[in-house]
């Protein structure tokens, strides 16, 4: 074991010799032991900073266990904050609204009578209806998909407009 002269890592060629040394394997480390989805780079730089606080206190001999330690310890926490996020992720929040409870209802029902407006519309109808509204694709790309022509999708587009417009107009 060589003996070393320095009493700390304070001065910056000593640091920047303990970061060649050190930096590859502290990664690496940390990338097997959590993988990459806690962002081990970054807490390598976490630990070189602390230990670049804290150079007066280690000794270059105490280097290696300190940024270990210190780069295990962060990854641990950030462990412990992803679970505490899940947790409150997953708890409902209340369900509160400033909304008017006859707007709300009068919403309910509209949204019942389209529904059953929609289940009125030819298959056809209602392909080319939700494929164009809802999946938000041009004529073309419909005439495509289905392997119809793009007048044949205009017409049933216009159809089912025609009687979606219908139903919902009796809403009372």
């Amino acid at each position: 074991m060589e003996k070393s002269i320095h009493r700390n890592i304070c001065e910056e060629h000593v640091f920047e010799g303990v970061y060649k040394k050190y930096s590859k394997d502290l990664h690496n480390f940390l990338y097997y032991k959590f993988g990459n989805q806690l962002n081990p780079e970054d807490k390598v730089q976490e630990a070189f900073i602390k230990l670049w606080d804290k150079c007066a206190d280690t000794t270059p001999e105490k280097a290696k266990s300190f940024l270990f330690t210190i780069a295990n310890n962060s990854m641990l926490n950030a462990i412990k904050h992803e679970k505490v996020k899940l947790k409150y992720s997953q708890k409902p929040f209340a369900s509160f609204t400033i909304e008017d409870p006859v707007f709300i209802l009068e919403e309910k029902e509209y949204m019942q009578k389209y529904q059953d407006a929609l289940a009125n519309l030819t298959e056809a109808q209602r392909e080319v209806f939700l494929l164009n509204r809802i999946d938000k694709k041009k004529h073309q790309e419909i005439a495509d998909l289905l392997g119809i022509s793009r007048k044949s999708v205009e017409k049933r587009l216009y159809g089912a407009l025609t009687k979606l417009r219908k139903e919902i107009k009796n809403l009372p």
